[in-house]
């Protein structure tokens, strides 16, 4: 299972169950039916639109209702079965878990998972897997099946009676209830080499080889396929490709290992590749082939015991505080974090967690401290995540996230996997609560001068006011510069009438928020503190009145022509 599953609700009383579900697959999502459930991940607004977009994007689907409603909803989808995800109907109480599709993806496995959570048997109705005890068109981890069209030839044959022996190492198999008998004409064939399928034989290739490349380039690809054909070993044998740490940000061979669906791992260059491989694969086999080493290990290789792998970090906005305002990608990420980094405050915000991640919360001033402590956790093999609230890119930790990279000349830093997810910011979370106030050109500014002269916030406050321009205002006001906002008001309103929309937004998308919309005659630094946010607006800004007596403001998209 690749995809993170996708756990679908209908109503409030299936919550609890979903929760339960979602600490067994801690990257999955929660998703709602909008206005009926409150604390899921996600929400939607029509159930069988949203199981079928899921299905077609193949994310397994856990979903708390009636399994006819799931059949319905996705009958007109479903086409070959070796290309389906999983797909489970589970009782809205946790009674039943019943697997409807994706018996090639796991469904059974993913039905028993759950069962085991919940407390209740899975009903699993396979033929093949309630006679043999094992799904053999859908081997464990470590072994791959060859052919599945004949796969299921072969079970088939099974099923009406025919016995079978067993070539090859493969404890899963010896545990199974197979019919079996060394005189059998039936074959299950487990093992590395290439070689062609008959009619009587299951071809189960051991995931037990490493390719240790030297360089990459554009026929990387190629190369790999190559050297294993010319080894008559089979490429679905093939466990992770095995490269010098040196090569961890070329896209050839990311692309390669992509094709190949298999991982990628690093360990520094010694002398020669077959080194590198026998230092992690003492009990391989070693064969040389076109620039390649490759090993043959007698059992299923757990990469996760060859060299490393790239460390990873994240740079994720939770948004303004709601959960249900967090993007889920930026959740899927706090879920596989190894460690968390980030002012106390957000890295709560950003809970639960589980036991084994590890949290690193610092004072709110430490940003560069913080970013290079990333870096460091990050090159050594980890997951990381830097935690802002909004977006992060928006006067938060993105910037020092790069600026520290910028700055340095670890080479080891430099080859990170780094992304910046986006979040909801502040600015934006509270102009949705007002109406569209930021509906034409607008202009994001902190009033805070700890990393910029008051001289340089003045001149362009005093700028962008003369372009007309709304006016977001991030940091408007503290304890240790009280005076700043009252002259920022000045300014503006020596372009602006005192009849302009004023809003003004605290602790939007957390406990306690509040909006209040005020005119800029109204206007005083008393009104704001630093969790505020100031939105003002332009000239073209309009309000009118709410059906519950509050305000809407927006900015049209139009502006006034000359004349």
């Amino acid at each position: 299972m690749h995809e993170a599953p996708a756990i679908i609700i209908l109503g409030p009383g299936s919550l609890t169950t979903a929760q339960r579900i979602q600490q067994c697959y801690p990257a999955s999502t929660i998703h709602g039916l909008n206005g009926r459930v409150e604390g899921a991940d996600a929400y939607y607004q029509a159930f069988g639109d949203t199981l079928r977009a899921l299905y077609q994007q193949g994310r397994p689907i856990i979903a708390l209702c009636a399994a006819g409603i799931v059949i319905r909803s996705l009958a007109s989808l479903l086409g070959e079965k070796g290309e389906e995800p999983a797909v489970l109907a589970v009782a809205e109480d946790g009674s039943a878990v019943v697997p409807l599709l994706g018996g090639l993806s796991g469904v059974n496995v993913m039905a028993r998972e759950i069962g085991e959570a919940l407390g209740v048997a899975a009903a699993i109705t396979t033929s093949g897997e309630l006679r043999f005890g094992t799904c053999l068109l859908n081997p464990p981890e470590g072994y791959a099946l060859a052919d599945l069209d004949q796969g299921k030839r072969f079970v088939s044959d099974l099923l009406a009676g025919e016995a079978v022996r067993i070539e090859g190492d493969a404890p899963w198999l010896q545990q199974a209830q197979l019919p079996a008998s060394d005189s059998a004409q039936r074959t299950i064939h487990v093992g590395c080499d290439a070689r062609p399928t008959h009619r009587d034989e299951l071809l189960i290739h051991r995931r037990s080889l490493v390719v240790a490349v030297a360089d990459a380039g554009p026929e990387l690809l190629a190369q790999v396929r190559s050297a294993l054909r010319d080894a008559g070993l089979a490429e679905q044998a093939l466990a992770c490709l095995l490269a010098d740490e040196a090569l961890m940000a070329e896209p050839s061979l990311h692309e390669a290992a992509e094709a190949l669906g298999v991982g990628l791992r690093f360990a520094p260059l010694p002398c020669d590749l077959a080194s590198m491989l026998a230092e992690s694969l003492p009990e391989a086999t070693l064969v040389e082939q076109a620039g390649m080493v490759i090993a043959v290990a007698p059992s299923p290789v757990d990469v996760t015991q060859v060299g490393r792998r790239r460390g990873r970090l994240a740079v994720i906005g939770l948004g303004p505080g709601a959960a249900d305002l967090m993007v889920p990608a930026v959740k899927a990420e706090l879920a596989s974090a190894e460690d968390v980094l980030g002012y106390e405050t957000y890295v709560r915000m950003a809970g639960p967690f589980r036991d084994d991640q590890v949290l690193h919360c610092t004072d709110n001033r430490e940003e560069m401290q913080r970013a290079r402590h990333a870096f460091e956790l990050a090159a050594q093999g980890r997951s990381v995540v830097v935690v802002s609230s909004g977006d992060p890119g928006v006067f938060a930790m993105a910037a020092a996230v790069l600026e520290a990279l910028h700055g340095s000349d670890d080479p080891a830093w430099h080859r990170v996997d780094l992304e910046i997810l986006p979040g909801v910011s502040a600015s934006l979370a509270t102009a949705a609560q007002a109406g569209a106030p930021l509906g034409h050109d607008f202009c994001v500014m902190s009033l805070s001068d700890n990393l910029k002269p008051w001289s340089v916030i003045e001149h362009r406050l005093d700028l962008a006011a003369q372009a007309d321009l709304v006016l977001a205002f991030y940091n408007p006001i503290s304890r240790s510069r009280p005076w700043q906002l009252g002259r920022a008001i000045e300014i503006v309103r020596q372009h602006r009438g005192g009849s302009t929309p004023v809003v003004l937004g605290r602790d939007i998308g957390r406990p306690g928020q509040t909006l209040k919309v005020v005119s800029l005659a109204e206007l005083v630094p008393e009104m704001v503190d630093m969790r505020t946010m100031v939105l003002l607006g332009s000239s073209t800004t309009c309000q009118f009145p709410r059906a519950d007596g509050t305000q809407w403001v927006y900015t049209p998209r139009w502006y006034p022509t000359a004349g």
